[in-house]
């Protein structure tokens, strides 16, 4: 096990202000679980295993790591899994072409003096030719904790989580290259999403606790929508969409258009997501604003279809499901 446990406890409430951005610049949104998904995080947290995700498209399976990591100020990675994806990228790369190059620079004794001190020195420590991948730098972290989310595990080959069975069960690795053996000093707290494409191992499942995210309730999309509203300083317009009950009948409409999408493509089937809902409310907010007329903007807004294409991503479905978003009103 790693050298070192140490506790912290995630609550669900503490959440980027706005105009928080991570360390690419991207803006930090609110994040609002379930009190199930809560406890099962902080079990996580406590047993050291890792924690796979399951849940349709949209569900926020991907966003929970980064509310987490912002919660508990912890460092946060990312490993995003491809077709392509190798166990052994995640934990670390060795440039031996680089080293193999540095060898025939200092045997054709062109550099200059300081250039080959440098070489030289670089050459004769073999670790600077390892560079860590998201997995090795969670496992390497000399300071604190980090929160890692290897996200869309079930895209690699069929044995790519077999190949990190002792990775995610003891936290260390070695450097084939060098021979060096790197062992947590703090365990990472570690999310891995899944969406079924491929079956997972009864070996690698072992290792790890799991959670179904379930789409949300209309009650808590409602949560979601005005959390965001408020992040993004949209006080008025919360204020407008809620004193004409447009937010009820917004998510009434979401709600209804996911049941007939599932009716039609079945229960695995594409289906509309939180994310287009606040994309979709976003553009219903963009028509109250463009209006001059302040008396009339929100009660023109019943009886049409209001941006379908931010909903509907197929002709098909525009064809069957546009009328299920026309808005409707008692004014």
């Amino acid at each position: 096990m790693a050298e070192q446990q140490l506790i912290y406890t995630y609550t669900g409430t503490v959440n980027p202000k706005p105009g928080d951005k991570d360390d690419d610049g991207q803006f930090l949104y609110p994040y609002i679980p379930s009190p199930e998904l809560v406890k099962v995080v902080n079990l996580a947290i406590h047993l050291q295993r890792p924690l796979l995700l399951k849940g349709e498209p949209g569900c926020g399976k991907t966003k929970l790591a980064r509310a987490v990591a912002y919660e508990l100020n912890l460092d946060y990675k990312e490993w995003n899994i491809k077709s392509t994806s190798r166990a052994k990228d995640g934990l670390y790369t060795y440039d031996a072409v680089g080293r193999l190059r540095d060898a025939q620079l200092l045997s054709a004794n062109r550099l200059s003096k300081p250039e080959r001190d440098n070489t030289i020195k670089k050459f004769e420590n073999p670790s600077d030719y390892v560079k860590y991948g998201s997995l090795g730098e969670a496992i390497n972290n000399k300071q604190k904790r980090t929160v890692l989310l290897i996200d869309e595990i079930d895209k690699a080959d069929i044995d790519f989580p077999n190949d990190l069975l002792i990775e995610l069960d003891k936290f260390k690795f070695e450097i084939e290259e060098t021979g060096e053996k790197i062992t947590a000093k703090y365990p990472p707290i570690i999310f891995i999403t899944s969406n079924d494409e491929k079956a997972l191992s009864d070996a690698f499942l072992r290792r790890c606790l799991f959670h179904y995210m379930e789409f949300p309730k209309p009650e808590r999309l409602k949560e979601i929508i005005n959390a965001h509203l408020e992040h993004e300083k949209k006080i008025n317009e919360q204020e407008k969409l809620q004193s004409n009950n447009l937010l009820e009948e917004i998510v009434n409409k979401f709600s209804h258009l996911r049941e007939e999408m599932e009716k039609k493509n079945g229960k695995s089937g594409k289906k509309v997501s939180t994310s287009e809902l606040l994309d979709w409310v976003k553009a219903i907010i963009y028509e109250i604003d463009k209006d001059k007329n302040k008396n009339k903007e929100v009660s023109r807004l019943f009886d049409q279809e209001l941006h379908p294409g931010v909903l509907l991503k197929s002709w098909e479905d525009y064809q069957n499901f546009a009328k299920l978003i026309k808005l409707e009103g008692n004014s």
